[in-house]
């Protein structure tokens, strides 16, 4: 079975880290771009970083720059996402998704969509 399964949210409180986790089963990762995203209650989807296929450059959302740090690890088959000095405004679901190109990541085309994990910063 083809798909992406996330793991790696849970309650932090603010502050804190998290690692997510986005691996792959069925395909491999190498020279899709992997992206992950958020939705909170109410608000639209958004995009928090990618990362290239092709040269693995990185993409990340002004809301976290500094913050959080995307990586792809090719024996693993899997794209990380970690998040520090997290903040209550971060508590959304996260989710990855995995395209042939960035651009179909940030149109909403990719291949492959992970089913989601929820971080809750909170004190």
């Amino acid at each position: 079975q083809l798909q992406l399964v996330e793991s790696g949210g849970g309650l932090v409180q603010p502050g804190g880290s998290l690692r997510l986790s986005c691996a792959a089963s069925g395909f491999t990762l190498d020279y899709y771009a992997v992206g992950w995203f958020r939705q909170a209650p109410g608000k639209e989807r958004e995009v928090v970083s990618y990362i290239r296929g092709s040269d693995d450059s990185t993409y990340y959302a002004d809301s976290v720059k500094g913050r959080v740090t995307i990586a792809r690890d090719y024996s693993k088959n899997t794209v990380y996402l970690q998040m520090t000095s997290l903040e209550p405004e971060d508590t959304a679901l996260y989710y990855c998704a995995a395209g042939y190109y960035y651009s179909d990541l940030l149109s909403g085309d990719a291949e492959f969509w992970g089913q989601g994990t929820q971080v809750t910063v909170s004190s």
